[in-house]
Parts: structure tokens; sequence; C-alpha cells
């Protein structure tokens, strides 16, 4: 990220009352508030015939039908070193024909905009779409907060896919808390509540819940709907309090009075998070399919409510996956239905409260503060400025995430003279469930890996005792490697499996080629040759691809072993077969489904073709590993990998959770035998996403790792991350740390950021 000093926000700004107004604050409020360092400053637009008592945060105001001052503005804007301009765009709040006074503005700025775009209309006017095309066009970057505004650029407007970025909603950090406390707080204390907020106008289908109560009470007698705002000051200048008085009608003739509360209130962000907290569920019954954001669904949400909305656009994406529940547009029995489950099912409704909040701290302020950073980042790189050095190709530079000097203290405590812990109770080795060879090889390459330019290399007596366990390993009467050992080094059996015969392998293939010390790459080579035809039967596609990993390795030292050039060309043609009966459409894969140490298949393939001259390899290597990263990219943008909890099958939903460190590193080696193969700059985007959801970049935004030490948590659960720290756990940390430093150095841009949240881990 580029050195930014100041930033201008050009929006609605409180108190004027909108959710514009509120948005624009919030996210000049959080990037303000940011470690980044930068003055921020927000550009208010005023509507006609209002004076707003603007706190300090606001430099300048435009009345929104002076066209003069849009220009004046602009003016002032190039002459307050401002390093960027984020612009919020909605229509209705610009004067001239569908807001195009903005364009006098924007044209005449002369630092990078970037725009979030608050309605992307699918059926635009031709003015509509005519303003709208020319601020894209001004901006570097535009921003959406839903997928759908995403395929809506694309398809409607013809946006490039690279200019465009989802970045959701921000919503308060806020810790998750049980309602009762906030109940008794504002006097609805006993009862179950249901709650709308935000200003009131038609199209928020308040008619409908009011509708459903009777239904409601039938099952929950003392439930009551709030319904929190204040009518929309456009509709009150033209109509009144009609549209209020119409509801309040329509409760009476219900005989529900008593059970549906008016508050008309527009309430600062304290005694909002009072009342969202109050809440048992939360309804948005909107009647337009048509809404791109809301505001009010992003911050109950975030408290992690039971939320229960039609699927206009913004609702289907966030309450998806069971997130939230969705009922048809203007269907009073259904949504009356919904909620009365909800507050009957105390099980069902705190396990979906559960879900939305995990769910939601990717969302946070801070984390969306961060997001709209590296963006502004971004754009000054893209528009050449005085005293910026730009590179060549007008490109944006993507850096990966600043990696950590590696720290072996956790490592070290979780050895003893006989090799590496399988598991440990938080950070305390567990001594009942031994040792195990897949462990120790993991720790065998990663020995070998840090015998790399720039690393330190682990102590030769700890290298020493990882060989030695894998030797011991070995079982010549069965010519395969056990796999489990107790800890008073009793072998729990005569042989493993195929994945941890080919995981050992694939450490000895390493080790033969790059250990520090001459014997033991000899010794490795030797037991290599010995091991390797044991591998020749297998079936698992994943000890097929470790043991083509060990083979790039073997085979680059052995060159003249025919038999290990057969069986890699075997392996190889295997996984292509696989891909070619499996592969649908939209199912880019050698399998059915997913499960663990998925992209080591792409690696293997990749690699192997790289070092066979077999293009084929490469491309099936480079097509499946794509597809495989589209699926463990969130919606938010993070890196999520395939969970334990079931894994994947192609015919079921994708389980989110139990997330596993191996998938991360995993990624990251895949990551970078791609880099190796094209140089492409994607590449080392998703190494860089994949390093960070060790950092806290991830559904939970909690770190996995301690920096201080190198331990690492064991995975990623719904709720929590899993606080037992394993031997699996700490050496795929480190070895996905060793990886993502080693392609910062051969791509020639060296980290330089580190996620906030990793701070503090």
């Amino acid at each position: 990220m580029t050195d930014l000093k100041n930033i201008a926000f050009i929006g609605n700004s409180l108190p004027r009352r909108c959710g514009i107004a509120t948005f624009t604050t919030d996210l000049q409020q959080a990037v303000s508030k940011s470690p980044a360092g930068v003055e921020t400053a927000i550009v208010a637009m005023t509507d006609h015939g209002h004076a707003y008592d603007y706190p300090a945060s606001v430099w300048l105001q435009i009345p929104d039908e002076s066209p003069q001052d849009y220009i004046r503005a602009a003016e002032a804007l190039n002459a307050g070193g401002f390093d960027v301009v984020c612009l919020q765009h909605e229509f209705g709040i610009f004067g001239g024909e569908a807001g195009s006074h903005i364009l006098a503005l924007l044209s005449r700025l002369e630092m990078p905009i970037v725009t979030t775009l608050h309605t992307v209309l699918a059926l635009p006017s031709p003015a509509q779409r005519r303003v709208l095309t020319q601020i894209i066009d001004t901006s570097a970057k535009v921003v959406v907060m839903a997928e759908k505004g995403r395929a809506l650029l694309r398809e409607v407007y013809g946006v490039p896919v690279e200019k465009i970025e989802v970045i959701p909603h921000g919503v308060p950090d806020i810790a998750f808390c049980e309602p009762d406390l906030a109940k008794t707080k504002l006097g609805f204390e006993d009862r179950s509540v249901i709650l709308t907020f935000g200003l009131l106008s038609p199209n928020k289908g308040i008619e409908i819940m009011i509708d459903a109560m009777p239904l409601i009470l039938k099952s929950q007698p003392d439930a009551v709907y709030v319904v929190l705002g204040a009518t929309h000051p456009n509709l009150v200048r033209n109509e009144g309090e009609a549209y209020r008085e119409s509801l309040v009608a329509r409760a009476l003739d219900l005989r529900i009075e008593n059970h549906v509360v008016f508050l008309d209130q527009f309430v600062d962000q304290a005694t909002l998070l009072d009342f969202i907290s109050m809440c048992d569920v939360y309804a948005t019954p909107y009647l337009n399919e048509a809404q791109m954001t809301s505001g009010t669904l992003a911050y109950s949400f975030g408290l992690g409510k039971a939320v229960v909305s039609t699927p206009y656009w913004h609702a289907r994406e966030l309450l998806a996956d069971g997130r939230g529940i969705l009922v048809p547009f203007s269907d009073a029995e259904t949504i009356g239905r919904e909620i009365a489950t909800l507050l009957t099912d105390d099980v069902r409704r705190n396990a979906m409260r559960l879900w939305a909040y995990a769910s939601s701290r990717p969302m946070t302020w801070q984390r969306t503060a961060e997001r709209y950073l590296s963006l502004f980042g971004e754009a000054t790189l893209r528009r050449p400025r005085p005293n910026v050095l730009v590179p060549a190709s007008n490109t944006v530079v993507r850096r990966l995430p600043a990696s950590p000097e590696p720290q072996l203290a956790y490592l070290l405590s979780m050895c003893d003279d006989t090799g590496l812990f399988q598991h440990a109770v938080h950070s305390v080795p567990d001594r009942s469930h031994g040792y195990c060879v897949d462990d120790n090889a993991r720790a065998l390459l990663l020995a070998v890996a840090l015998n790399t330019p720039g690393e330190k290399l682990l102590p030769e007596p700890l290298t020493a005792r990882f060989a030695s366990f894998v030797q011991h390993a070995w079982n010549p009467d069965e010519k395969h490697f056990r796999n489990f050992m107790g800890f008073d080094r009793r072998w729990l059996e005569d042989r493993g499996s195929e994945d941890s015969h080919g995981r050992t392998l694939w450490a000895l293939g390493e080790c033969a080629r790059s250990d520090v010390n001459p014997s033991r790459r000899r010794w490795a080579t030797g037991l290599f040759a010995e091991a390797l035809p044991t591998a020749e039967g297998f079936l698992s596609p994943r000890a097929w691809a470790f043991t083509l990993l060990g083979l790039d390795g073997y085979c680059a030292i052995r060159g003249d072993d025919i038999f290990a050039k057969h069986l890699r060309l075997l392996f190889a043609d295997r996984l292509m077969d696989l891909l070619t009966r499996v592969e649908t459409e939209d199912w880019t894969w050698f399998e059915e489904g997913l499960s663990y140490d998925n992209a080591r298949l792409p690696q293997a393939l990749i690699l192997t073709g790289l070092a066979s001259e077999r293009p084929a390899y490469v491309a099936a290597g480079l097509k499946t590993l794509r597809w495989l990263m589209i699926l463990q990219t969130a919606p938010l943008g993070h890196f999520r990998p395939i969970g334990t909890d079931g894994f994947l099958d192609r015919r079921m939903p994708p389980k989110g959770f139990d997330q596993q460190p191996v998938e991360a590193a995993a990624t990251i080696s895949a990551c970078l035998a791609a880099w190796r193969a094209d140089h492409g700059s994607e590449w080392k985007d998703d190494a860089a996403r994949a390093f960070a959801w060790f950092l806290g970049s991830n559904d939970l935004s909690l770190p996995l790792v301690d920096l201080d030490t190198g331990s690492c948590r064991d995975g990623l659960h719904r709720t929590r991350v899993n606080e037992n720290r394993g031997g699996e756990s700490v050496v795929s940390y480190l070895l996905g740390l060793v990886e993502v430093r080693k392609l910062a150095r051969i791509s020639g841009h060296p980290a330089t950021f580190v996620p906030l949240h990793a701070l503090s881990a």
C-alpha cells in the first residue's frame, strides 16, 4: 500500500437523516481510526432548503442544486492535497438530471477516485445509464457491497472485472450478547421482541409484518413488533405522515395495537445498538427485489441476530447457507410462521444467531477500513502522480502480506528425543497420542525448506531426529512405512496408509535433493528408491500426488532412474484420467468430492509437467487450481479452505468448517508452483490470502498463530478457534510461512503489510 496521508469522502453526512449519511460517517471514522494514520475529511451534500449542524469532520458542504458549488468543491479538493477521493453514489443525492451535477466535480479532480455504488440498477433510464457510466469511467475503482452488484456492472454496464471490488457493508464490532439486559433498559423485559428499524417508506413492507402478527401471537402471546425509525424526509415533504398513520390504523383494525410499537425517532448509534441488542428476531420484509444494500440488515446480522427477510438481492447473499431465513415477498403467512417458529425454538434461534455473528466478523468497520485503505493504495498506483513511482505497465502491484521471521520455540517444545508429538492440549504436548510418521515427515520437509537463502536452519540434532523417525518407520518386511507410534515407542501397526507412505516419499525426495547434510542426502536417496516400488499399486489420488512431489526432488538428482521416471508419468496420467472422467461444466476436479490437502493434486501435476516438459499436465494443474481457488474464496474475499466437517460432496452444499492449517499451507505451495509455471500475478494474490488466513483474515477474524512463539491453533470451528496446537498445525504454518517468504523473494516483491488484527496475536 502506498503512503496515503489525506482522504476525502464525498456523500451525505450525519446529522442528515439517511442511510448514505450514516454509511459515509461510519466509513470516514473507521478509516480515521485505523493505525494507517491518515487524515480524513467529508465533503457533505446538503439537500435544498435544509441546514445541518455538521461536525468538524465535515470539511466542506455542497448545496445539491448549485452547479457552481460542485466546481468550487473540485478546486478546493485539488488544492487540499488529498491523495484519494471516495465518492458515495446514490441516485437522488446529487442535483441535475439523474444526479449529473456530480460529473462537473469528478471531471476536474486531479487525484484518483474510488466510487462506492450503493445502488446498481438493472433497468436504468437513458439518463441514469449515461451518468453512471461516466462516473465509472472517471473512477479508478468501483465498490459494490454484494456479488449481484458485480454481476450487474459486468452484464448491464460492461465494466471490466478488474475495476470492480466487492466490499460488504461494515458493521460495528460489538460483543455477542443476550437480549435480556437491553430489554430491561428499554422497557421490554419479559417480551419476545421482533424489530425493524430504518426510515419508513412504503417499500419497506411494514404492513406485511403487521398482518403476520396475529399468527405469531397464537404461538407466542408475549410477542411485540417494534418499528423504530422516522418517516423518510422525502415522504414527509410530499405526503406528511399518511403512511405511518395508515400502519397505525392497520394495527388497530387487527386489534393488535398492544403488540405493535411505533417509535418515530432517528436515533444515534449507541441507542440503535441497544435496540438491536434487545430483539429476538430482526425482520426486513422489503417489497422490492432490487435492493442492493441494506445497512439495517448488515447491522442486525453483525450483532448476531436471527433474521427473517424477503429475498431482495442483499438478503439473498448475506443470509444464504442457513445464516438467516428467507421468505417470499408480500407473504404474511409465511413470515409469520417462520418468526413464530424461531421465537418458540430457542436452540434453532441461538444457533442461527451464532452462525450470523461468526460469519460477520470480516465485516467489522475495522476490517472494512483495511480493505478500503488497500483499495485506495491500489488506486494511487493506477494513476500517475508527481513524486509517486508507478510501475511501467501502469498496473496494480499487489504485495504479499508481510511475513514474520519463523519462530521455532513452540516447534522445539513439541519435540522430544523420539520426534514430533502428534497432538497438544492447548499448548501443552499431549503424550497420550504419541507420534506419527505423517507429522515427522512434514517436519523433515520443513527442515529441508529452511535450507534456503534468507532462512535460519533448524538445529542439526532436530533434523537428524526427524530423519531417524522416518528411518525407524520403514518396515522392510512389509515394504511399507508404519505411521502411528505410542509414547512408549511401540508401533501401533505394521503398515500405515497409502497417503502416509506417499507423504514420507515426498519428504525423502526433497531431502535427497536439498538437505544441507550430504550424508543425509545419500540416505534419503537410498531409502526413497527402496520404498518407491510399493507406491505403484496405490489407489489413492493423494498418495499419487504426494509421491509425485517426492519424485520431483528425487528425479532432479537421479535422472537415470528409469523406474522412477516411469512411475512419474504413470501417476500423472492417472490424475489426468480422473480429471477427464469426473470433470463437468461446473466441477473442474479429479474426484466427486473434496477432502484434505486438496491443492497438492494440482501442485503435483504442475511440477511434474514442468519437470517432464509435458504442457498438458501444467495446463490441467493450473485449471484445477484456479477452480479450487474460486471455491476457497469467501464472498467477502478472504481465504476459506474446505472444512473437514463432512468435507465437500459435489451433490451437497459446501461445508465451511472445520478449517485446517494444512489446507492453507497446501494452497500456498500450489500457488508457488503455479507462479513458477506462468508468473501470473493472481497466484501471488492467492498465496497472500491463504497466508493471511493464519493471521486473522478468515471467517472469524481471529488469528490462529502466535507470532512470538510460532505456535498455531488446530483449526477454525464455526464460532471459535480450536485452542489445541498440535504438530501438524505448527509445521503447516511454518511451511506456509517459509514458502510465502520464498515467493516474495523470487517474485521481486518483498512483503510489506501485516493485517492489523495479526499484531495482537
